[in-house]
């Protein structure tokens, strides 16, 4: 069978969402062109070219790299048709009006390819009725995607197909946007609004008349409905903010205008809250707009008061009591704020209650599975859980029967009794929706399992809901060995994999004794060595608690062994005869990005963050991180005419000395701690595979370490040029005299110390330069403010 491929995509629709998907796609590789109709004057493409540029200011930042918003083709709607004919998959993105888009596709459907699939993002037309506007020949290859705002970190996509989608279509779109875009996809059914924005936003409404009844103000909501709840950080109304309450307002009135009492018996809580409408009558319509619910007045965050209609200050918190009650077990939890008598605990069980109640009544109409609306909330809207998972794990027919009383009692939202499949049958019987043998279909009465397209064969541990069965990562395999801070196992036979199991992945002494370990066995009998942890982060540094004891006891001595003992363990990670392979996700600071940077290849993920951060904590780089940038710096100036070593050394010394963090996989690729050699994977359960198969196609190709070299350094030179910069920042007060301190010490390692330049050195020479560079630091009393600030707070001192 031929294979569906995607090689250049047409998004229709410069607007915010159009944009942003482009942006993605560039993100990951695929060329995009961007239309949008011609402007009235100037420029033909000029709404196009706008929208791009405002890309580059957004943030978060909808591109790995700013720069990268040049590389999206620009083209209107009535000089560019032509340029559809090359593309394999049309995205329509344009204002949410169904004669809009019809008109639309009467215009491109001459210019669609034969094999090109045609997708419309919406967030809540009706994808059949847009679909009768296109021709019979496209029809089959039509549905509707459905990205979630912003594109690039949000992981829900909704796939809808129509009666006349074909199947293959629909897998092959799937297939795409899982590998390619680094999505979860989840299939909905041609419903208003889909599955995550019917449970959430109705979730929202339902969140916004509790807060009527009870009376809280916004800010105690947002506190008690963020992270506490196992929710967005952004609680409930700065979610709104973000999203935008004219957004939200469309959403809300694709519920209004497309269900009624009969098809929908939550339907009289759909009201426009007055005090949304209020807010969109003043043009505040949320973040874009810098005030909606909150604003922000200087440093100061004011929430809106409907009474008054003024903006009052914020900040108020949730009574700690709840707090507490949020901590205990599921089971525990529910029934302590069924039970409680203030009415912040009476209104997180009603928007509980709600939630469950109203998942419950309209699975068969907007799913396939439960699965599909736990994934959508989780995905979507930023929950730890789905509402399923959350009732499951607090004890099904326990929670049922207490939502049931409610809704009899006339406490609920909706008179509308719980479906019986609830209560009786495969589901009651099972505990819950979610079983090993799959997810609660109530259209068909049966456990479902997830679908076995190929594109899931490369996720070895894929993101599991509670109930279900699958492989998980730290019992998996064949265990070679093990203790408490890391694990040694292989999948396959072929590839060893460590993992290391410290808090935050942290490197200790037992780590690098691990990691020494694996090698040695990957040396002996296997084909490479991939080092994966799993989960986030790779790996947030070296583990200095892990070190405290000793210095307390021995002194800076004990430092200098655990530097040098990791220093060792950097090297032999670098000169490994086997590949080693360091699969990136998410945080890779400190020591965790020195160990990526000494492995043979780098795969990573593309929102992981990469840097070496120890000037946060008055420290420099001590495992190999300031010796890296040095041979870097050598090995680019080779391919120059010039002699001079600095221009090549600048970007990574002011990285080091500024504590610079890539913000995606692509960024730090241009601070050098990625190289284009390395392989950056768009889905995040895709990263162990890909490690492997790369450490095998490493080894297949006859992979040999580097060898060991000396290199030049820009030496005394060099050291004194980036001294006369640094005297200037600290003159003009741009950092203080620590700040001055520990960045010389910095350059004085990169540069080769008090050597002329162009003078050759080894890897080890500079590393006895770190060392000794880190240990007057440990010492100094400015550093160890900065260390116990950090160990206290979590936060870097600055003096």
């Amino acid at each position: 069978m031929k294979r569906f491929q995607v090689k250049k995509v047409a998004v229709l629709g410069a607007g915010v969402m159009g944009a942003q998907i482009a942006a993605h796609l560039v993100n990951v590789k695929v060329p995009v062109v961007l239309f949008d109709l011609p402007a009235k004057e100037g420029a033909r493409n000029g709404i196009v070219t706008r929208a791009i540029e405002n890309l580059k200011k957004l943030k978060p930042s909808p591109l790995g790299v700013a720069a990268d918003a040049d590389l999206i083709g620009q083209a209107n709607y009535e000089e560019h048709m032509e340029q559809l004919r090359g593309c394999d998959l049309i995205i329509e993105a344009i204002a949410e009006r169904m004669d809009w888009k019809l008109d639309l596709y009467k215009k491109i459907a001459p210019f669609v390819a034969e094999h090109a699939i045609v997708a419309s993002n919406t967030s809540g037309l009706s994808i059949t009725k847009l679909s009768e506007g296109l021709p019979e020949a496209i029809k089959p290859r039509f549905c509707g995607i459905h990205f979630f705002n912003p594109p690039r970190y949000m992981t829900l996509v909704e796939l809808i197909n129509t009666p006349t989608t074909e199947a293959q279509i629909l897998d092959d779109l799937e297939a795409f946007v899982t590998s390619g875009l680094g999505k979860g996809v989840v299939r909905a059914k041609d419903t208003p609004n889909f599955v995550a924005n019917r449970i959430g936003i109705a979730g929202m409404l339902a969140t916004m008349k509790e807060v009527e009844n009870f009376g809280l103000t916004y800010d105690v909501v947002d506190d008690l409905t963020g992270k506490r709840l196992g929710r967005a950080s952004s609680g409930t109304f700065r979610t709104a903010d973000v999203v935008g309450l004219d957004t939200m307002a469309h959403v809300i009135k694709t519920l209004q205008d497309n269900l009624n009492e009969q098809t929908d018996p939550f339907y009289g809580s759909f009201g426009t809250p007055p005090v949304l409408a209020k807010l969109i009558e003043m043009g505040n319509l949320g973040q874009k707009a810098k005030a909606g619910f909150f604003k922000k007045v200087g440093r100061d965050i004011q929430r809106f008061d409907l009474e008054s209609g003024e903006y009052v200050p914020a900040g108020e918190k949730a009574d700690e009591v709840y707090g507490r009650m949020l901590k205990r077990p599921a089971a525990e939890r529910l029934k302590l704020l069924r039970n409680a008598e203030g009415p912040q605990g009476q209104f997180l069980w009603a928007i509980l209650r709600n939630g469950f109640h109203y998942a419950a009544v309209h699975l068969a109409a907007i799913a396939e599975t439960a699965r599909d609306v736990d994934q959508a909330m989780r995905w979507g809207f930023g929950m730890k859980q789905g509402p399923f998972e959350l009732w499951q794990e607090a004890g099904w027919l326990e929670v049922a029967k207490m939502v049931q009383e409610d809704i009899d009692a006339g406490k609920a939202l909706s008179k509308a009794p719980l479906p019986e499949w609830v209560f009786k049958g495969p589901v009651a019987e099972a505990g819950g929706v979610h079983t090993a043998q799959g997810s609660w279909n109530p259209s068909k009465g049966v456990f479902e399992a997830r679908r076995s397209l190929p594109v899931y064969e490369r996720q070895h541990f894929p993101e599991l809901l509670l109930g279900e069965a699958g492989p998980k990562f730290e019992t998996a395999g064949t265990t070679i060995e093990e203790n408490d801070s890391i694990r040694v196992w292989t999948l396959d036979g072929d590839v060893l994999i460590a993992s290391i199991k410290t808090k935050m992945h942290a490197i200790s002494p037992e780590v690098c004794e691990g990691l020494m370990a694996a090698i040695d066995l990957a040396e002996a009998e296997y084909q490479g060595l991939v080092v994966w942890s799993g989960d986030e982060p790779f790996s947030a540094g070296a583990d200095l608690q892990a070190m405290l004891p000793a210095f307390m006891a021995v002194g800076v001595a004990a430092i200098e062994d655990a530097e040098g003992f990791m220093q060792q363990m950097m090297l032999r990670l670098r000169y490994a005869n086997v590949p080693v392979v360091s699969a990136v996700r998410g945080l890779a600071l400190g020591g965790g990005c020195e160990l990526a940077v000494h492995s043979a290849r780098r795969v990573l993920h593309m929102e992981s963050y990469v840097g070496l951060v120890e000037v946060g904590v008055g420290l420099v780089p001590g495992a190999g991180g300031l010796t890296y940038i040095a041979r870097r710096a050598a090995e680019n100036a080779e391919t120059s005419t010039g002699k001079d070593l600095l221009p090549f050394l600048t970007e990574g010394f002011t990285a080091a000395a500024m504590a610079k963090v890539g913000t995606s996989a692509i960024e730090s690729r241009k601070l050098g701690y990625v190289l284009h050699s390395d392989l950056i994977v768009p889905h995040k359960d895709e990263l162990l595979f890909v490690a492997i198969n790369e450490a095998k196609a490493l080894f297949a190709g006859g992979y040999r370490a580097p060898h060991k070299r000396l290199f030049p350094v820009a030496g005394r030179d060099g050291k004194a040029t980036i001294l006369g910069s640094l005297v200037n920042m600290r003159d003009g007060g741009f950092i203080s005299q620590h700040d001055f301190h520990i960045a010389s010490l910095i350059a004085n390692v990169v540069t080769g110390g008090d050597v002329e330049a162009g003078t050759l050195v080894s890897e080890e020479y500079l590393m006895t330069l770190e060392r000794q560079a880190f240990c007057s630091l440990i010492v100094h009393p400015k550093t160890q403010e900065r260390i116990l600030g950090m160990l206290n707070t979590g936060k870097p001192v600055r003096n």
